[in-house]
């Protein structure tokens, strides 16, 4: 019982000091994913606690069902509307990218390690993918507010591109291992049963999964534990058929997350717990089988390795695979450099070593330390990157929460909630005269707090700033109430700056705006709505952030629906010309 104890504390421990450390991973601009790894690193036989831990078989097994658990949690959160943009393009760089990337890298690798063609390739293979982990953690914490056509384009990816890395792997340990059973047949069918297998398997159990979500009357806290073993049942299940369990079970959270009932809230609130306490454990444990001192043996190689995948490697994998989908240079440059490695190739690392592959522990070494170098100086820089390349859209006006109150299995009512801000529009006005102005829409004022209190409502009440107003509002409305509650000057500083000082209706004629404002438009454009206009010069699915210059002038798509319509236009006007 001692021995038990001790192990429980020292996980307890080594959990506390990660989640404690995300406090240092703010202030420092770190990854918290890097820091989990520093922690194990430092706990384990090289660093001061010295636990010796050597068993990859059990890392093995914690790394793929914490990544399960990271992957369901991703796909609950990913909107559908997001494929609408991301989907073609994700696609091809979770196959043809990892590909692309790993061929290069592969050659690199085989000249710079003086190895067998076939194990620089397989620590390419390794390194090649992005990590869901990684991805997820950073963009989704990071503070900025990617256009949706990069985000979607990174998370899809990111969740999608697993089978790929696996297959790569799984074919090139055979090469070396029993190199008369590695036929190009094999390897096709592989492939096949990956893909589509994952694809089948995620989707029917994905649709049972809602289903039963919808239809059972649990407790609140077992509505998590149903989804979280569900798709931990999809995850296995598939793997046993030899499919893709990674793409199973993210496609299961996809499923979930957009059929919506009475039990989503609380799924997702306990699942984003549960994703944490998987990375973190996760990262830990793979820190936990690193010694320090070989990493140093083999930092110059790793170095290179890093600074090839990252400036070449991806780079041109990138640019070749979204070549079709025009994106713009800045798009293409920050999908590249936000290739992040993480827990995956550390897992996909750890399958040599099991396997007996001669040189795996050097492959390991350098794929590990080629993960703390892309953590360090990729997800270190994700903000940054982003302001840099102008690939970030200001952030929504948003309620302060958000609260989904069901009233029957198939229906709801949103509660939004916002803070009255000095110099605010709505300041000194009673809360139903704010709700008039939408007109029978259905927003209704349902509390009003002062000071922690709640307030009786009465003809003489009145919004004063620091006051919390609660409405019962549809989703669609959220942004435009938003902005009566923003303070002074707000709405210019943030949103006028980037999206235009004027808001353009799009079903106003092109050439009625040419006429008001001079701007010279082609003859058959005149004729055109600013909404076609805009999707005949954008030549692509249109995203917020996209825009076209009209001359001196600024046309930037403001705001579009779930289902991809342009519903607001932002008009920029050049500065005025000194002396007039």
């Amino acid at each position: 019982m001692t021995g038990i104890n001790a192990f429980f504390l020292l996980t307890g421990l080594l959990l506390f000091i990660s989640v404690l450390a995300s406090t240092v991973s703010a202030r420092l601009g770190l990854p918290l994913l890097l820091l989990f790894l520093v922690v194990g690193m430092l706990a384990g036989e090289g660093g001061p606690g010295g636990i010796v831990f050597e068993d990859f078989f059990i890392a093995s097994m914690i790394g793929q069902a914490a990544l399960a658990v990271i992957l369901l949690d991703g796909g609950l959160r990913t909107r559908v509307s997001s494929f609408r943009v991301g989907l073609k393009p994700a696609a091809v760089l979770a196959t043809w990218g990892v590909v692309g990337t790993a061929g290069l890298l592969g050659a690199f690798a085989t000249w710079l390690l003086d190895v067998d063609w076939r194990l620089g390739l397989l620590l390419a293979a390794i390194v090649g993918s992005t990590d869901a982990a990684a991805v997820f953690a950073l963009l989704r914490n990071s503070g900025v507010r990617l256009n949706e056509r990069v985000q979607a384009t990174l998370e899809i990816e990111s969740g999608a591109n697993d089978p790929m890395a696996i297959l790569l792997v799984t074919a090139l340990v055979g090469m070396l291992l029993e190199p008369e059973t590695a036929t190009l047949s094999a390897f096709a069918w592989m492939l096949a049963s990956q893909l589509g297998l994952g694809l089948l398997a995620g989707l029917a159990g994905g649709w049972v999964l809602s289903r039963l979500m919808a239809r059972l009357n649990l407790a609140e806290g077992l509505y998590a534990l149903l989804i979280l073993s569900g798709g931990v049942l999809v995850f296995a299940a598939t793997n046993l058929l030899n499919g893709s369990g990674f793409l199973a079970v993210y496609l299961a959270g996809v499923v979930v997350g957009n059929r919506r009932s009475h039990a989503t809230e609380h799924v997702l609130r306990v699942m984003d717990g549960l994703a944490w306490l998987a990375q973190a454990g996760m990262f830990v444990v793979l820190g936990l089988l690193v010694t320090p001192s070989l990493l140093l043996d083999h930092a110059l190689e790793a170095l290179a390795m890093a600074v090839f995948l990252m400036l070449v490697a991806r780079p041109l994998a990138v640019m070749i695979g979204l070549a079709p989908f025009r994106y713009r240079r800045n798009e293409l440059a920050y999908v590249s450099w936000v290739g992040l490695r993480g827990a995956v190739p550390v897992v996909l690392a750890i399958v040599p070593v099991v396997m007996g592959v001669p040189d795996s522990r050097l492959l390991f070494d350098v794929a590990f330390a080629v993960v703390l170098l892309s953590l360090l100086v990729q997800g270190a820089t994700v903000p940054v990157v982003a302001r840099w390349l102008k690939v970030e859209v200001p952030p929504r006006d948003e309620p302060r929460d958000k609260r989904e109150v069901w009233v029957d299995d198939e229906a709801a009512v949103d509660l939004l909630e916002y803070r009255v801000a000095p110099g605010a529009r709505v300041e000194g006005r009673h809360p139903d005269e704010v709700a008039a102005e939408f007109g029978s829409i259905g927003v209704r004022c349902v509390a009003l707090v002062r000071d922690g209190h709640l307030q009786r409502l009465t003809m003489d009440s009145r919004m004063i700033p620091g006051d919390s107003v609660w409405f019962v509002a549809p989703d669609e409305l959220a942004e435009r109430i938003a902005r009566l509650f923003g303070g002074a000057g707000n709405e210019l500083s943030a949103n006028a700056s980037f999206f235009g000082e004027f808001v353009v209706d799009p079903e106003s004629l092109a050439g009625d705006l040419a006429d008001a404002y001079g701007l010279v438009l082609e003859a058959q454009e005149r004729h055109l709505s600013m909404r076609d206009l805009l999707r005949a010069r954008i030549g692509r699915v249109a995203v917020v952030g996209d825009r076209v210059h009209v001359g001196a002038f600024i046309l930037t798509v403001r705001e579009m629906s779930v289902g991809g319509v342009i519903t607001a236009i932002g008009l920029k006007c050049p500065p005025p010309i000194a002396g007039h």
